[in-house]
């Protein structure tokens, strides 16, 4: 199953979170691709809130990996050069731990994750629009 919501501006951000959060549901881990800039954190901060997380949700990109009292773990995988590097750092162990486990840039974890998951693609159209493509892997 695919979904793509084009032209997104901030006033439409509640329709397309409301997709991801129905389709997501069955799948613990989601994976969140796109440019630098186009808006993966802030759509995981904004998708945080919706679920209930209360604490500041900020992008992990030097720890690799935080962890939220409510269940979540947020990954940014931008900086890991290799699957080896994941797995030392125990990454797998979380992915496989049953919980809530939104990754961005996934691609060099991508044998590590389950299958399906949700994947969420944001793609940069303007600096005050967003094109959302979901898809089921």
């Amino acid at each position: 199953m695919d979904k793509t919501f084009h032209d997104i501006g901030i006033e439409g951000l509640g329709k397309v979170m409301k997709e991801i959060l129905e389709m997501g549901k069955p799948y613990p881990v989601w994976t969140f691709t796109g440019d630098l800039g186009a808006g993966k954190t802030t759509l995981i901060q904004a998708l945080g809130k919706a679920i209930g997380i209360q604490d500041e949700i900020s992008s992990p990109t030097y720890n690799y990996v935080n962890e939220y009292s409510e269940g979540l773990y947020h990954f940014d995988c931008y900086r890991l050069d290799s699957v080896e590097q994941a797995l030392n750092l125990g990454l797998e162990e979380y992915i496989d731990s049953g919980q809530r486990c939104w990754v961005e840039w996934p691609e060099v974890i991508s044998s590590l994750l389950p299958t399906p998951s949700l994947h969420i693609h944001v793609g940069h159209e303007s600096a005050d629009t967003r094109t959302y493509h979901l898809s089921i892997h």
